[in-house]
Order: structure tokens, then sequence, then C-alpha cells
């Protein structure tokens, strides 16, 4: 299993500006074969370091990952990710 984490950081990080983004990452559940686990947390300590989004995704493999990167679905999240992420950070790792 290949365990898939981001982190974004928003523009606008109003409770209503999260939640859109957060409800647009969801969006991805069921509709991506090779997506085989979602999970999007949504930070509650609000930090100096805290990011605002977490999303966690696990594939079979990583051309499981790597046909999800491109899949049309996650392309228009990334499209919106573009527009409203100040920062994003990655990590992809066997789990």
């Amino acid at each position: 299993m290949l365990t898939h984490i981001v982190f974004f950081k928003l523009k606008d990080g109003s409770p209503e500006s999260v939640e859109k983004t957060a409800a647009v990452l969801r969006n991805m559940e069921g509709k991506i074969e090779e997506l085989k686990s979602i999970e999007v947390g949504i930070d509650v300590v609000h930090s100096e370091r805290s990011y605002d989004i977490a999303l966690i995704t696990k594939f079979e493999s990583l051309d499981g990952l790597n046909a999800y990167q491109v899949h049309p679905v996650h392309q228009k999240v990334i499209e919106h990710m573009t527009q409203v992420r100040e920062a994003s950070v990655s990590v992809d790792f066997v789990s």
C-alpha cells in the first residue's frame, strides 16, 4: 500500500473557505478507481506552524498514485487548489 499525504495552507484561511476546499477534496471519493482510501482533515489547533487541511490518500501501488495524478477528476481538484493554496507539502511512503 502507498500512502500519499498533502498538507495545504490556503490564501484565505477563513472557516468558510477551508470547508469549501475540504469539500472539493472529499468530492474525489468513489470517483477514481485507483484511490482506495481518502481522508480530509481540517486543522483545529491553528498554531503558527499549522496548515489548514490534510489530505491522506492510499493506493495499492506507485502506479495507482501515478494514475490518480493524471485522472480528470484529480486534475479538476488541482485547478481549484492552484487558485486557493498559498503553500503545500507532501510525503509519499509505503505503508
